[in-house]
């Protein structure tokens, strides 16, 4: 599905739309997640397990993912998107933090990675794979700039994997995420993207297939808060 009922491409409109909410995601991300994104990062960052030197952020966005890998003490982290506007906030806080030689940000395409076969030991992607244009084309990607035996984690929401509670989180992402989303951000659009494909995108079943069809291997699926985080681990 598409943010916007115009005929331009999936990856323009993904572009365009955080270009416009960017100056208000990081607040709207803390006030829609009761501030758990925080703790959701760490669990993810927490599986990767390989000690890596090189790490690479895709759809990185305002760099939280990017910054909180520090943990990990690599050598260095990169972190890419096609959002020119989310790409220069990341890169704000980069400098107010001190970590300009720890982290480069990069507009890039997650379908056409700018660099080398077997580069990164591990990848890392938070709230991204959804919006892909072609997700097995980033996973293909992902996988080529990928070291053997390094790592990928990726965090996604949904709301398929508690039966009981499923009502509850569609009437949320609905309708407090689209609204709230709306008053502080004005678009409208944007946010009842980001609930509907929230609802749209693959469950775990269908999502582990396209990591395995893609040559990755070990992949696995944990789920947080109640099942409303995906959290999915692989290695090359």
């Amino acid at each position: 599905m598409k943010p916007y009922k115009n005929s331009s491409s999936k990856k323009d409109q993904i572009e365009s739309m955080f270009d416009d909410i960017s100056k208000r995601y990081d607040k709207l991300n803390q006030i829609l997640t009761f501030g758990l994104h925080k703790r959701w990062r760490k669990r993810a960052i927490n599986l990767i397990d390989n000690k890596p030197e090189r790490i690479l952020d895709i759809a990185t966005g305002t760099a939280d993912f990017a910054i909180a890998a520090l943990s990990l003490n690599p050598k260095k982290i990169i972190g890419i998107d096609i959002s020119k506007q989310m790409i220069e906030i990341g890169n704000d806080k980069i400098k107010k933090n001190n970590i300009s030689n720890k982290i480069d940000l990069t507009i890039a395409d997650s379908e056409n990675i700018p660099f080398p076969e077997n580069y990164f030991d591990a990848i890392t992607i938070g709230f991204g794979v959804r919006n892909f244009e072609n997700l097995d084309k980033a996973m293909s990607e992902a996988y080529r700039v990928l070291k053997k035996n390094g790592c990928i984690v990726i965090m996604e929401p949904s709301i398929k994997n508690n039966k009981v509670l499923n009502a509850l989180f569609r009437l949320y992402f609905k309708t407090i995420v689209t609204n709230i989303g709306y008053l502080f951000s004005k678009n409208f659009s944007a946010y009842n993207y980001l609930s509907e494909s929230v609802k749209e995108f693959a469950d775990s079943k269908t999502f582990l297939k396209i990591l395995s069809d893609n040559s990755f291997i070990k992949c696995t699926h944990k789920t947080y808060s109640f099942g409303v985080i995906d959290l999915y681990f692989a290695k090359k």
